[in-house]
């Protein structure tokens, strides 16, 4: 058989493999969405909470790359007007944080489940999967605000089928030594923690999205 009869095959497997090699060099494009306890209040871009998680999840042999898209002091109705252009065309999964600075306002916990379920909604119909990261509200807004805000999210999750972590600031809550000097923002050492103690549902999470769950 002449060479030239052989050049067909050279071809279509020079192309599967450029594919394929395309493939595994692109990145899994998550973003962080959320106020300032995503952003990073008063600390250095590499230690913000979506900095500081991409790096353990490629500790974890995960090829991701997670946006910071948080705004401090950002309510769930601010993050509703800007999610469609603060989250980019290609973006895989979104992790989303809002809530905490609606229950400070007390804003009625009605209002922040809708615009939850707005973002959540505008989110799935671009076929962007969410991790959803609930809140608890302060003691101080009353019994009655608390239990009316703190199932919002463990509901939503149920509802709309979402990955869910129940309490962003768990393990960081009340401890001084892993807080700024306001009592309410994570250090450095903080946001170890928080990603310590994310990192099994964010690492759950993307094996899910790259199996095209």
């Amino acid at each position: 058989m002449r060479l030239k009869d052989f050049l067909p095959f050279f071809l279509s497997l020079a192309m599967t493999i450029a594919l394929s090699a395309t493939a595994r060099a692109e990145s899994l494009s998550l973003v962080g969405f959320g106020d300032s306890l995503m952003a990073g209040y008063q600390l250095p871009p590499e230690d913000a909470f979506p900095a500081r998680l991409e790096k353990a999840l490629k500790d974890k042999g995960l090829d991701v790359t997670i946006a910071n898209a948080g705004v401090s002091g950002d309510t769930t109705s601010g993050g509703l007007a800007r999610i469609d252009w603060s989250v980019p065309d290609g973006t895989k999964g979104v992790i989303l944080e809002l809530g905490a600075n609606d229950a400070l306002r007390g804003i009625p916990p009605e209002e922040t489940r809708k615009n939850l379920v707005a973002m959540i909604t505008r989110l799935q119909e671009r076929g962007i999967a969410v991790l959803l990261v609930g809140m608890l509200a302060p003691p101080n807004m009353g019994g009655d605000y608390g239990a009316r805000f703190n199932l919002i999210y463990s509901d939503l999750a149920r509802e709309h089928n979402l990955a869910f972590y129940p309490f962003f600031l768990d393990g960081v809550v009340t401890k001084a030594g892993l807080q700024l000097d306001d009592g309410m923002h994570p250090n450095s050492d903080g946001i170890a923690v928080m990603v310590e103690r994310f990192l099994p549902t964010a690492e759950q999470f993307v094996r899910s999205l790259q199996k095209g769950e």
